[in-house]
């Protein structure tokens, strides 16, 4: 689906924004000695978030905080474009797409023989995560919909 109107600047940043949600908390699985350790490089394109990151992770239930406010007061708030509110409840539903993989993952172990299957599968989902968060923010900044497999599908059909 793409935008027919133009979309304003300040829609498209707005849009873009809530990505950031499913990438700070998916780049637990690129810490460690997963992706970001064997590629220190990649590090510096985090680097504008970093302080973003810093205060995300210093405040308490952080994650939770943002999900609620996100929720309540953007996707349920019908003043607010179409466009914002099917980028953030995007951003919401990778995000719980993130808190299953917490729950799931751990189970996996860290036995010696377990340990290139947890590495493949953390590297797996941070990079996901990262494509789909460099997919969104170049999508909205163009003002159009970022169609994302089944995730779309189920946005459209909460928002009107």
């Amino acid at each position: 689906m793409s935008w027919d109107e133009s979309t304003s600047w300040s829609e498209r940043v707005f849009g873009a924004l809530p990505y950031l949600l499913p990438l700070m908390d998916a780049l637990v699985y690129g810490d460690g000695n997963f992706i970001l350790r064997q590629f220190p490089v990649a590090q510096i394109g985090l680097l504008p978030i970093l302080p973003v990151l810093t205060i995300y992770r210093q405040i308490p239930f952080a994650g939770l905080i943002v999900f609620l406010a996100l929720f309540f007061g953007v996707v349920r708030n019908e003043n607010i474009s179409r466009f914002i509110r099917f980028n953030v409840l995007q951003a919401i539903l990778l995000d719980l797409i993130l808190m299953v993989c917490n729950l799931i993952l751990p189970l996996v172990g860290n036995g010696f023989q377990l340990a290139l299957l947890t590495e493949t599968l953390f590297n797996t989902v941070f990079l996901g995560v990262f494509f789909t968060f460099i997919y969104g923010v170049y999508k909205s900044s163009r003002g159009e919909y970022a169609e994302i497999p089944a995730i779309s599908d189920a946005v459209n059909m909460q928002i009107r």
